[in-house]
């Protein structure tokens, strides 16, 4: 690895000054900057005031030894991976031992061998050298990963208001449209392109909020609300997008169950986990949504019986480090985004999402949250 010595500071730290002189040259002569001190006051006080990179310390000093200067300096947070390099003529392994123990790093045999010497150093170096190059390379990484949130962010937002207003129009032509005059064909042509605009508007929906979690722009607000009929007004909705695939929801809940909840989070997590459950439906399937009360908690069923999960990929399906989607039973495309974001979402309102599945057998999809406090059953 090559390095600049010229950016490194090296503090020799010996009560006997000849060698503390040689040290001084030596390391010079490789280009290091060097500090001196004389035992173990002054070297506290170098330490403080000039932050050297490494320490080559003696150990036997009067007043205070170097493995109590070592134990007392990395006492303090902000030394303790400073490194240590004892010079000493103790070779006992319970002495040696001792060193590692305080916090030492390396240790170099008195009277020191300069080749040695030099390359005990320079191993150190290289060490915080390589740290250095991760740390930057780290900062940058986030940086970029923050730039690209951004530019989603901004895309998503600046596409979501026309899509918004073009899945309106759609919706309003579709549903007026007269089938006789304007024949089958037509009819069904606008039924896709709903149906496409659909999907583009809540793609466009989930990345806008994914990018805002992640920039940590999107924050719950919390309120009491009760949970039976958020479920009930999504599952009314979902059902006309179930009639396309001749899918089947049904609904069984409890008259109450209280939460205290960010309502567009939970909404939107909901939304995503019955859309899934249609994707992977099967024609003239059904979908079962339960909503149950287990004590202080309160869960909600999504079960389909469609196509299910093989094994191999369950691991994947919630991981955002393998962003795994796979095609709908009707080739219906996805990114992957709704899950994580469903997940995301129940987390920031103290919530689970956890999910079984057999492949050809469907899956079911549990949302759990905890019921607002002070309420019993989940009822005022």
């Amino acid at each position: 690895m090559i390095f600049e010595h010229s950016s490194y500071t090296i503090l020799v730290v010996d009560d006997i000054a000849a060698n503390v002189l040689l040290l001084k040259v030596m390391l010079e002569q490789e280009g290091y900057n060097v500090l001196t001190a004389d035992g173990s006051k002054e070297a506290f006080q170098k330490v403080y005031e000039n932050k050297p990179d490494i320490i080559l310390l003696d150990v036997l000093m009067p007043e205070m030894d170097g493995f109590e200067f070592t134990e007392k300096l990395k006492s303090k947070p902000e030394y303790q991976d400073l490194p240590i390099i004892f010079l000493t003529a103790l070779d006992k392994p319970s002495e040696i031992a001792q060193g590692f123990k305080v916090g030492g790093f390396d240790f170099v045999s008195k009277p020191f061998n300069k080749i040695e010497l030099l390359a005990r150093v320079k191993h150190q170096v290289s060490l915080i050298e390589a740290q250095r190059i991760i740390l930057k390379q780290t900062k940058e990484l986030q940086d970029t990963i923050v730039g690209r949130d951004k530019l989603y962010s901004v895309i998503a937002h600046d596409l979501r208001a026309p899509m918004s207003s073009m899945k309106m129009i759609l919706n309003a032509v579709y549903f007026n449209i007269n089938e006789a005059s304007a024949g089958k064909d037509l009819v069904e042509q606008l039924q896709a392109a709903n149906k496409i605009v659909e999907e583009l508007f809540s793609l466009l929906d989930n990345l806008l909020k994914w990018t805002r979690t992640q920039l940590k722009l999107l924050q719950p607000v919390l309120q009491e609300y009760n949970l039976v009929e958020l479920v009930k007004g999504l599952v009314s909705v979902f059902e006309m997008v179930a009639y396309s695939k001749d899918v089947h929801i049904s609904f069984q809940a409890p008259e109450k169950a209280i939460v205290r909840i960010d309502i567009d989070m939970i909404k939107t997590a909901i939304r995503n986990l019955l859309s899934n459950a249609i994707k992977y439906s099967y024609h003239e399937g059904k979908i079962e949504v339960i909503v149950r009360l287990q004590g202080d908690l309160v869960a909600v069923d999504i079960i389909d019986h469609g196509c299910g999960i093989r094994e191999e990929n369950k691991s994947k399906l919630l991981n955002v480090a393998t962003h795994y989607t796979t095609f709908g039973t009707d080739h219906e495309e996805g990114s992957g985004l709704g899950l994580l974001l469903a997940k995301e979402f129940l987390s920031l309102n103290n919530g689970q999402l956890k999910f079984v599945s057999r492949e050809g057998l469907g899956t079911t999809f549990t949302i759990v949250l905890p019921l607002y406090k002070g309420t019993r059953g989940g009822v005022k």
